[in-house]
Formats: structure tokens, C-alpha cells, sequence
């Protein structure tokens, strides 16, 4: 699980609850039918007319994505597994790398290291690995627009349903019971509205282009591991360059590892 996300709603019903307790509010006028149908069904509906279903029908994984923390490469480990490759390669040749191949489940570190297997230039491998990453980037951008667009629906919804609130205030002024319940609701509206489109939606939406950019990065990272292959670098060398992308924190932890591996072999 994305323990991040996770926390953050916690702490966002937590927030919630316990404020409107402190200002004498019950937690419970929050289970509000009109206020949910207006807010989150309308969302829902604002959404739907905004997007075409071939992007809507990924708001399932996009969901899975935010919850649940995917096994990605990190770049340490990308670092030494091109740096055992460049070892094998400069010493068996390319070909011997095939069988490494076959044991990566890495669909985009494939095909890139198959592109050298066979042959091809680094010039033509790198176009086609910088093009795979921005369709990439693409397909992501379109699923968090989903969510942007949701955070920027949901407020306005919520002026939506305090407007119909106040009506139906207006229509129960000789009834003060009924006048304080629908005042009531038109502001649980508005709460959330503001609520969910800016604790919920646009956070979400940065969650996915940030979970983007780092896999971005890893793959940009594999691209110059892949050429650095290519062009017959030394281990070293790659280590060197591959070793830009870290922080200085980062790139100590790695050669105090190495260090330390190397005085438990000697």
C-alpha cells in the first residue's frame, strides 16, 4: 500500500471530524444525501461529459496507482545492475547479455537492451526509447487531468448546492426546524465541494504526475545505462554517469554498500 496517501486521508478525516466537533458541529451532519448527491454523483457527471470513455474507463488503475505503491526500479539498483552488465559484456560480448534479458520483467529495459543486442545505433535506440517514454508520459498526463478536472468541478458544485439550499431555506421561512435543516445542508454542500475537490481530487492528481516524473526518471536513467552498454563504456565509467541522477546522501549509501560488499568477499 501507498502508505503516504493512506495517511493523508486519515489525517484529512481527522482534521474534519475533530474540527467540527471542537466548534460544536456533530461529525455526523456531514452524512448529508443531497449534499452527496450533489457533490460527488455531479462530479462524477461533470467528469463523464468532460472526458471520452476510452480515458474514463482507466479511472479504476488510476485509483490503484494511488493506493497501492508499485515495484519500481530504483535507481541504485539500476546502477548496479548496468554495471555488472557492463562487466559481463565487455568480457563474454553483447550476446552474452541475452540470457539477463530473459530474466527481467521490465518490458521498456527489454526492449532497449534488445535494440543493442541486435545491433542498432545508439542514436536510433535512444529516439526510440525517448519516444516510448513520452507516449509514456502522455497516458499519464491524461489520467491525472481526470482528477485535476474533478477538483476543479467539486467547489463549484458545492456553490451549486448551498444555491439550492438557500432555496430551499427560503421556501421554510415560517418553519425555523426546517429553515436551520436546509441552511445546514447548503453549507454541507460547500464543505464538500471545497472538501473533496482540494483534499481529495487535486491531490490526487498531483500523486499521479509525481508517481510519472519518478518513473520517468528511472527509465532516463536505464536509457543511458542501455547506451553506455551500446558504446562499450567500463563499469566504472557507467557507475560514474549513472551516478549523476543520485544525491550526494544517495550516491555515498551506494559506495559505502559497495565498499562494505567488497571487505565481506576479500
Amino acid at each position: 500500500m501507498d502508505k503516504a496517501s493512506i495517511i493523508g486521508i486519515i489525517l484529512a478525516a481527522i482534521a474534519i471530524g475533530v474540527g467540527m466537533t471542537l466548534k460544536g458541529v456533530p461529525p455526523v451532519a456531514l452524512l448529508n444525501p443531497a449534499a452527496l448527491l450533489i457533490i460527488f454523483v455531479g462530479t462524477a457527471a461533470s467528469v463523464c461529459i468532460a472526458f471520452p470513455m476510452s480515458t474514463l474507463k482507466n479511472v479504476p488503475t488510476l485509483f490503484k496507482i494511488i493506493f497501492i505503491k508499485e515495484k519500481n526500479n530504483k535507481i541504485e539498483d539500476v546502477i548496479e545492475m548496468f554495471t555488472e552488465w557492463s562487466e559481463l559484456s565487455r568480457r563474454e560480448g553483447v550476446l552474452s547479455l541475452e540470457g539477463k534479458l530473459n530474466e527481467t520483467e521490465d518490458t521498456f529495459l527489454y526492449s532497449g537492451m534488445q535494440l543493442v543486442v541486435d545491433g542498432q545505433s545508439p542514436d536510433f535506440i535512444r529516439d526510440v526509447m525517448l519516444e516510448k517514454i513520452d507516449a509514456m508520459e502522455e497516458r499519464h498526463l491524461k489520467g491525472a487531468a481526470i482528477f485535476s478536472q474533478a477538483g476543479t468541478y467539486a467547489p463549484t458544485l458545492g456553490v451549486l448546492g448551498a444555491v439550492i439550499g438557500l432555496i430551499a431555506a427560503l421556501g421554510h421561512m415560517e418553519d425555523t426546524n426546517l429553515l436551520a435543516n436546509a441552511i445546514s445542508a447548503a453549507f454541507i454542500a460547500t464543505l464538500m465541494g471545497i472538501f473533496s475537490g482540494y483534499v481529495l481530487w487535486h491531490p490526487f492528481a498531483n500523486k499521479l504526475r509525481e508517481k510519472s516524473k519518478n518513473e520517468a526518471q528511472v527509465k532516463h536513467v536505464m536509457i543511458e545505462g542501455i547506451l553506455s552498454i551500446a558504446n562499450g563504456e567500463s563499469p566504472q565509467i557507467i557507475k560514474d554517469k549513472l551516478g549523476s541522477y543520485l544525491s550526494p546522501r544517495e550516491l555515498m549509501k551506494v559506495n559505502q554498500e559497495e565498499t562494505n560488499a567488497q571487505k565481506e568477499t576479500a
